[in-house]
């Protein structure tokens, strides 16, 4: 196997045993996800990162293409403790580097201890540690990747569930996961995919029932557009987001968001309902959270490990988001209700402040 070498932030440099050749550099984040590898490793959730995973053991199960979130594999370059042929000679497939033969919990332990940090990842025949090094130099803060919505999302508008005589989504796609929308469909929706800088002539197109904000990599205060057009249709169409598209919608309606020192990323976070006082196991990946949601939003759900906001819902307006994934790939399926909550949005009276919008 070639050699492989992983620098850190702080010129820290590890060497491992090179699975898939190349050079890559990246925010270096970690998922405790034990299943699950082929959805995280499609999730362009992942874009301009380097994602390490925490459990052992990857790609005892295969790879399947029916498991894929997208059409491609978005972290820059991948870490573990040991991974299949399968999975290497997959990632090699794609171009992105991997590495095995690390000690993965000291990684785990050094992102938690210090936050994401910056990584570079030099593999092949003739890789050193100057490779690495140099790599790390060139990489930036993920804040300053303005343009990485571009990056992920559809060019143009795509259909699904066009002959379902369901509600009409107008989907925001800053990155979306596929099962997101298969989720919606599956409920008789159809949904139009739109870009990630969509303007309200492409909603008003559509004559859209829900606006819906997807998931995405990245700063949430980038997506400019995005926040526009909820500050646009708030009044107007029920409003939904998941993740990234929850950060989103608290800035459009006064809200702020922070990075977090190395978020959530696993299918193991455990949120509680702050009304009925149930807790679900969900799925999670991001490192941006919502700090003050805005005036016209309250927090409906919290992160049991830290209290950040999981849900959000509408004051005085048809608002509802979440910050996990419920549609669950690769699961637990304890959230599933979230779509078919927002679906009924579409169906009930619209609040007194959209409807004093009219007047």
């Amino acid at each position: 196997m070639p050699p492989a070498y992983v620098a850190l932030e702080g010129g820290h440099v590890i060497e491992g045993r090179g699975r898939s050749p190349g050079t890559a550099r990246g925010e270096l984040v970690f998922t405790t996800a034990y299943t699950g590898y082929e959805e995280s490793l499609t999730d362009p959730s992942y874009e301009e990162q380097i994602l390490t995973f925490s459990y052992p053991l990857i790609g005892n199960y295969g790879v399947r293409e029916e498991r894929f979130e997208s059409d491609r594999v978005h972290p820059r370059a991948v870490l573990a403790r040991e991974l299949t042929d399968e999975v290497a000679d997959w990632l090699a497939d794609e171009g992105v580097p991997a590495v095995d033969h690390l000690d993965t919990r000291d990684i785990v332990t050094d992102v938690r201890d210090g936050g994401a940090m910056q990584c570079g990842i030099a593999v092949g025949e003739h890789a050193t540690p100057e490779d690495a090094l140099a790599e790390l130099e060139r990489c930036i803060a993920m804040s300053d990747h303005t343009e990485i919505g571009a990056q992920v999302s559809v060019a143009e508008t795509e259909i699904h569930g066009a002959d379902n005589d369901g509600a009409t989504v107008a989907l925001v796609d800053c990155g979306t996961k596929g099962s997101i929308i298969e989720s919606l469909v599956e409920r008789d929706a159809t949904v139009h995919v739109l870009a990630h800088d969509a303007a309200p002539a492409d909603v008003d197109a559509i004559d859209a029932d829900i606006l819906f904000v997807s998931n995405g990599p990245g700063d949430p205060q980038n997506y400019r557009a995005a926040v526009s057009l909820v500050q646009e249709y708030v009044d107007e169409l029920p409003i939904a987001g998941i993740c990234l598209g929850q950060q989103i919608v608290s800035l459009a309606l006064g809200g702020t968001t922070e990075k977090m020192a190395f978020g959530h990323r696993g299918v193991n976070q455990p949120v509680i309902d702050l009304e009925t006082g149930t807790v679900v196991m969900t799925t999670q990946n991001h490192g941006y959270t919502v700090d003050d949601p805005g005036p016209r939003l309250e927090v409906s759900q919290r992160n049991v490990n830290d209290d950040t906001p999981e849900g959000l819902d509408g004051v005085d307006c048809s608002v509802l988001t979440r910050q996990y994934h419920p549609e669950a790939n690769p699961g637990p399926e304890d959230t599933f209700d979230f779509f078919d909550d927002v679906l009924a949005m579409a169906d009930a009276p619209r609040t007194s402040a959209a409807l004093a919008c009219d007047d």
